[in-house]
């Protein structure tokens, strides 16, 4: 199998800096042997007047990562717009030193805060691809061609499944200078929700795709029954994916005449806009492209 250095979900152990405790010191001088409590506040932990903050600890990562606790998978950070920066893993405060402590009736305060402990625990970092357009399907129903004739992205094209391991993104140039982004993601099988083939893994890539065009191959056995099985996984692995807009390309269309078409138009769901196309001979592109700005921006 080809690698690929596409890394979508890693498994981390984080550990912050405890904060520093904080300090018990007597200011002294030539004439005052009693000058009064002076004592520093510990550091913050990573991040003695002031003890010295620990050192901060940047992971960079892509757009659409999300962080969470391994143990119960709450979501801690989501990042979603360039440049953003969060603190996920805060470092232990320091403690406070017993200059904080002296009051009128006790000016010579014996006690200063322990810095805080950090925090430690096992993360999981997980990307979910940002793109406008989630291209689904069985595998070999023409994804990956049609994502390398509407965009410029040149993903690996073969004739077996799962040529596509990983998901590819494409920028798709539309009228008047406007673009979109298009994924062409791995192909699903009847089970994914359930983790078979590359199960989750693949799903989790279209929950954040506004749009889903389903690719359904002309010499397909049964298009309807294959479009209510993709229907289906999505709707076992989160229901929610059910409320996105879909439309519905019959890809490797040249091989159909007109009464083929017709018959084909007829098992369709009504409801949901449909197109023939070819991504070989080029045809219905344009048309396509129409038809996915139109679900945008509905």
């Amino acid at each position: 199998m080809e690698r690929s250095n596409f890394v979508d979900q890693i498994r981390i152990f984080c550990r912050s800096g405890h904060g520093g405790a904080g300090c018990k010191h007597f200011m002294r001088t030539k004439f005052n042997a009693m000058a009064g409590p002076d004592g520093g506040d510990g550091g913050r932990g990573a991040h003695n007047c002031t003890g010295r903050f620990g050192k901060d600890i940047i992971i960079e990562v892509p757009l659409g990562t999300i962080a969470r606790d391994e143990e119960t998978g709450e979501k801690e950070v989501e990042i979603l717009e360039h440049g953003q920066e969060v603190i996920w893993i805060k470092g232990g405060r320091g403690g406070l030193g017993n200059a904080h402590f002296a009051t009128p009736t006790n000016q010579a305060p014996e006690h200063a805060q322990p810095g805080e402990p950090g925090v430690e625990g096992w993360k999981v970092l997980e990307l979910k691809v940002l793109a406008d357009v989630g291209l689904v399907g069985f595998p070999n129903a023409g994804k990956s061609t049609l994502l390398s004739v509407i965009t410029a992205a040149k993903p690996k094209i073969a004739d077996y499944a799962f040529t596509t391991l990983t998901p590819q993104l494409g920028m798709v140039e539309y009228r008047q200078g406007r673009s979109f982004c298009i994924a062409d993601l791995p192909g699903i099988i009847e089970g994914a929700a359930e983790g078979k083939g590359l199960g989750h893994r693949f799903l989790r890539h279209i929950e954040r795709n506004p749009v889903l065009l389903f690719l359904i191959p002309a010499d397909s056995n049964d298009h309807k029954k294959e479009f209510e099985i993709l229907v289906n996984e999505l709707e076992q692995y989160n229901p929610e994916l059910l409320h996105k807009k879909f439309v519905i390309a019959i890809s490797k269309s040249d091989m159909l005449d007109d009464e083929l078409k017709a018959a084909i138009e007829k098992e369709l769901p009504k409801n949901i806009p449909h197109i023939f196309i070819s991504s070989v001979m080029q045809q219905g592109l344009t048309p396509l492209k129409d038809l996915l700005w139109k679900a945008l921006n509905e």
